[in-house]
């Protein structure tokens, strides 16, 4: 009997893996490429969440959620929630 369990393995990023706002790291920057969700791409829109857009994640909640993003050079900040986030996909 075994005490102590073995994690497995992290997956290891592929050249075609596609990145979102929330696999993003605090203070890390992305450019917004197209919105992931048709239901939720109009709440997102009209928050700003533009294509073409860069955005940074400038911070997090303790328990992961929600995101805090600043969208712009206008320093724009959105608070949005991770299953928001992981709908914004972003260029590589």
């Amino acid at each position: 009997m075994a005490l102590f369990r073995r994690s497995a393995p992290k997956p290891v990023a592929t050249a075609n893996a596609r990145r979102s706002a929330q696999d993003l790291r605090v203070g890390e920057a992305g450019t917004i490429c197209c919105l992931e969700d048709p239901e939720m791409a109009l709440k997102l829109l009209e928050m700003g969440c533009v294509p073409g857009v860069q955005v940074r994640l400038s911070g997090r909640a303790p328990l992961g959620d929600p995101l805090m993003l600043v969208l712009g050079d206008q320093e724009y900040t959105l608070s949005v929630r991770a299953s928001e986030a992981a709908t914004i996909m972003l260029k590589e």
